[in-house]
């Protein structure tokens, strides 16, 4: 059976009241549509921990950098319904724009740090748009539990730091990311690349799992890099915006693994811009 689905706040409070007054778990799956498998995991993984499960669905414009990049986000909200009702969620929450920012919405939430490099560097602007959504998410839903993808890692990492530093009482979990076959993280952009596109961006993951086992070997990141980042080119990538090893932790640069660590990737292909970032082993001393 299809969930109900709440388009305002109030209607939202009513549903959330009543479970909290039952001592009910509720965790949150925070989407902007066009789900795929790797959030219908999210969804399944919040199921098994929590009594009810709210799935938001809100393309947020204000982490956008570009209005032709938001104009182009898939809006597919009968076919994501249509995904959910096998999951048995409780409620589906598509917020009309004026439940999230009202007239004279004046508030925007920042943090400082984890956004300074890689997505803040290239994206001004993005992690105050996501921080400020979330922000609103987490308080409108009473969540307990919040399931985000490891794909967005820089995400994850900031929106537990704003939940933390704001004291709102949610606990975020990581979930791992889901891969195609060919290895291509999923994402809800790759609807916009072509065949031969999604051929060549499955080239990325390997690359990626060769650097992160010379790494583990005791190969310098420095050393490396050049290499990787000709190898992407040679598979159609472009305007590699940022080919990084970092602090699992802090996403302080690393030159080697010599504690937990992520590489992560922010690349152009066929006109879609495509990240993702996998676990890196660490160096024993």
């Amino acid at each position: 059976m299809s969930a109900p689905i709440l388009r305002n706040l109030t209607d939202l409070r009513a549903a959330t009241a009543g479970w909290k007054r039952a001592g009910e778990r509720i965790g949150v799956v925070p989407t902007m549509g066009a789900l795929h498998d790797g959030h219908l995991s999210l969804v399944a993984a919040a199921k098994a921990a929590c009594d009810r499960v709210v799935v938001t669905i809100f393309v947020n414009p204000k982490q956008f950098n570009s209005p032709e990049d938001l104009a182009k986000y898939p809006r597919t909200e009968e076919a994501d319904a249509a995904k959910l009702a096998p999951y048995g969620v409780d409620a589906i929450y598509v917020p009309d724009p004026d439940q999230i920012y009202p007239e004279g919405f004046a508030t925007t939430v920042s943090v400082s740090g984890l956004t300074d490099v890689m997505e803040g560097a290239c994206r001004p602007g993005h992690f105050d748009g996501v921080a400020t959504v979330v922000a609103k998410l987490f308080l409108q839903t009473a969540a307990d539990r919040a399931y985000f993808g490891e794909k967005d890692y820089q995400q994850m990492m900031l929106v537990t730091r704003m939940a933390q530093d704001m004291d709102i009482p949610i606990t975020v979990i990581g979930c791992p990311t889901v891969r195609e076959p060919s290895g291509l993280a999923m994402s809800s952009r790759n609807m916009r690349l072509s065949a031969d596109g999604l051929e060549r961006a499955g080239r990325l993951y390997p690359v990626m799992r060769q650097v992160a086992e010379k790494l583990a070997a005791g190969a310098s990141f420095g050393d490396l890099a050049p290499a990787a980042r000709e190898a992407l080119g040679a598979a159609g990538f472009v305007d590699i915006e940022y080919f990084d090893l970092r602090a699992a932790d802090s996403l302080r640069a690393l030159d080697r693994p010599t504690e937990p660590a992520r590489l992560l990737v922010a690349a152009w292909l066929d006109g879609v811009r495509l990240i993702d970032n996998i676990a890196v082993p660490q160096l024993n001393d």
